[in-house]
């Protein structure tokens, strides 16, 4: 069964940076894909970013240049480096193991407002 726990979300300032984590149990990280999304409510969840097994990464055009997102193997965690927060980054984010689509985490809050 993998379980997924976000954590760091909190309300920061525009151009602003937060970490936000996701820890994984039930699977090995390192060898699946890892997707990271964030949802607003009353819209549709919207994919942020991914970490293939092979360790490459790849990024919505919104988020690119701004957010990283990087694995701890011995953690079995997976991150997103958030960096020049606007407001529109504002959302619930998630972690997603694509092999296990349909196990979702509770998510995480992020809120960037003056």
């Amino acid at each position: 069964q993998v379980q997924l726990v976000e954590s760091g979300g909190n309300l920061v300032q525009p151009g602003g940076s937060l970490r936000l984590s996701c820890a994984v149990s039930g699977i090995i990280v390192s060898i699946n894909t890892i997707n990271w999304y964030r949802q607003v409510t009353g819209k549709e969840r919207e994919w942020v970013a991914v970490i293939f097994s092979i360790g490459r990464t790849n990024y919505a055009d919104s988020v690119k240049g701004r957010f990283t997102v990087s694995r701890d193997n011995a953690k079995n965690t997976v991150y997103l480096q958030m960096n020049n927060l606007k407001p529109e980054d504002t959302a619930v984010y998630y972690c997603n193991v694509a092999r296990y689509s349909d196990s979702w985490g509770q998510g995480t809050q992020v809120t960037v407002s003056s």
